[in-house]
């Protein structure tokens, strides 16, 4: 073939005898025809597509950013190219992201991280001494005092030790043991590992995990990739979205037809309900998670967003261990936290950690072992992570201005809770429960008979076709009830609250103009 290809490179030249004592023409002549001789090779087919690839994976969606995500990108990039439209930017109300929104970082925060990153700061004037104490305590903790070197796989240890002191804070002296603490890549990473080493079995033994509906859906997904049985139990919508154990008892005993129930998914503060469970529910929670033997994670990386004057954080690790040694040493639990959500707002550097009691000592190993395939989590993360775990305190140069910028962010936020559920609810056809904690609202907005009809010829779900047209007519991206769970018959859509205040009058404003019209075209 390489000879007959050259032979055809050499037929451009002048007639010329050639090496055989043929001309170069003759000799092309003959090339090609040895070419024709051979049959045209087809494309071959690809190894990976939609039918061979892993069902698991193809089975994942994932809400938050899924199709109406996608079509705000396309829009922002129609806007870029100078097309008109009815507004003049698109506003990313669909995902919990602080500084996206324009939230600004807590100071101390960025300071120890710049130390972290950048040593030679270390003999800056320009830096609190507060800041560079802790910055060289997590350099001296990395290998070659660098956030740039592998950790632990479990994480750096006086990381860890920080996390597990915090804790203990939190929960009024109930004690943390630093080799329960796992700093992982967000609280994401944490739930999607645990759940992998929960997940077992086959056919009616296959492990079913029980999630709140609306839920937030990263479980959803997980649930997918990992082919486990997905429990629903249903929060109670006209009681505030509280979780009712009667309702959990309902659940596990219909999963048991097709699968073992074995872990129970607790979200608290709510995403995107923003319900705070009261201490009396997380105790008839954790009683019946040990009367049917199920390993309890409790997502709570909302806890220092609290905003209702009646409503209190209590974690589950305290609540468990305040009820007595019968539970406290039996019900196993994976908590965990993030520098994602509360006051940080550090969605970038994706750091969290996950606390895990009562494990076997057996699985912890196993924990360990899968942990270190991902080798660690950012070290970058880790070390956000114990600022936020360790911040100034009484008496540190720096405490004033964090105590200001960390009730200020938490204080805005409050009051924009207790706005969006005010102003939705002057909507006709919308209603909001209380805003309790987290950082959205999931409104249920009734949608006209002639709407779904619309929405079916689309082939979209209901509450699908209407943020869509939402995000058309308005450019306000929002996210359907639908792909967090809702009863049948029920329409939602999750809105963030983090917009500045003005800009979030506006995006509430026209949310409520949009209804009315789309009620009034749908009639």
């Amino acid at each position: 073939m390489q000879r007959a290809a050259a032979l055809v490179r050499l037929g451009c030249c002048p007639r010329t005898p050639g090496p055989w004592g043929r001309s170069q023409s003759s000799a092309a002549a003959e090339a090609s025809a040895v070419l024709k001789v051979r049959p045209e090779r087809s494309r071959r087919e690809r190894i990976l597509t939609l039918e061979s690839m892993n069902p698991q994976v193809k089975a994942v969606e994932y809400a938050v950013r899924g199709p109406i995500v996608l079509k705000a990108g396309e829009i922002e990039l129609e806007l870029q190219r100078g097309i008109k439209k009815p507004f003049t930017e698109v506003i990313r109300a669909n995902i919990g992201d602080a500084q996206a929104m324009g939230q600004q970082p807590i100071t101390f925060l960025r300071q120890v991280m710049a130390l972290c990153t950048y040593p030679n700061l270390l003999d800056s004037p320009s830096f609190p001494e507060d800041a560079k104490k802790r910055a060289r305590r997590i350099l001296q903790a990395c290998g070659g005092n660098s956030l740039g070197s592998y950790s632990a796989s479990q994480g750096v240890n006086c990381i860890r030790e920080d996390v597990a002191a915090y804790i203990t804070r939190r929960d009024g002296g109930v004690p943390a043991d630093p080799d329960n603490i796992y700093l992982t890549t967000g609280a994401s990473d944490g739930i999607s590992t645990i759940l992998k080493i929960l997940v077992s079995g086959g056919g009616k033994s296959r492990t079913g995990v029980m999630i709140p509906i609306p839920q937030y859906p990263l479980y959803s997904a997980v649930i997918s990739e990992l082919d486990a049985i997905q429990v629903n139990y249903y929060l109670d919508e006209e009681n505030c979205w509280a979780l009712n154990v009667n309702e959990l008892r309902r659940a596990v005993q219909e999963a048991k037809d097709h699968c073992d129930p074995k872990v129970l998914c607790i979200i608290n503060p709510g995403n995107p309900t923003g319900q705070v469970q009261s201490r009396k529910c997380i105790e008839d929670v954790i009683h019946f998670a040990w009367e049917e033997k199920l390993f309890l994670l409790a997502d709570e990386v909302y806890q220092d967003n609290v905003y209702s004057p009646d409503c209190k954080f209590h974690s589950f690790k305290k609540v468990l261990y305040e009820m007595g040694p019968e539970y406290s040493s039996n019900v196993e639990l994976a908590s965990f936290h993030s520098t994602s959500k509360g006051y940080m707002g550090e969605c970038g550097y994706r750091g969290g950690y996950m606390e895990v009691i009562n494990l076997h000592p057996e699985i912890k190993g196993q924990l360990v072992k899968l942990l270190s395939v991902r080798l660690c989590p950012p070290v970058s993360g880790q070390a956000a992570m114990d600022i936020v775990v360790n911040p100034p305190v009484p008496g540190e140069e720096s405490f004033e201005l964090f105590h200001r910028e960390k009730e200020s962010v938490l204080g805005n936020l409050a009051k924009k809770a207790k706005l969006t559920e005010d102003l939705f609810n002057q909507v006709p056809g919308i209603h909001c429960n209380p805003l309790q904690g987290a950082m959205y609202a999931f409104p249920r907005i009734f949608i006209p008979s002639k709407a779904v009809e619309a929405a079916q010829a689309h082939k979209m779900a209901p509450d699908m076709f209407y943020c869509m047209k939402l995000l058309e007519e308005t450019g306000i991206c929002v996210v359907p009830g639908s792909g967090f769970g809702q009863r049948e018959g029920t329409y939602h859509f999750r809105m963030t609250i983090l917009p500045p205040v003005e800009k979030l009058k506006t995006v509430l404003q026209k949310v409520k103009d949009f209804h009315i019209k789309f009620l009034e075209k749908y009639a």
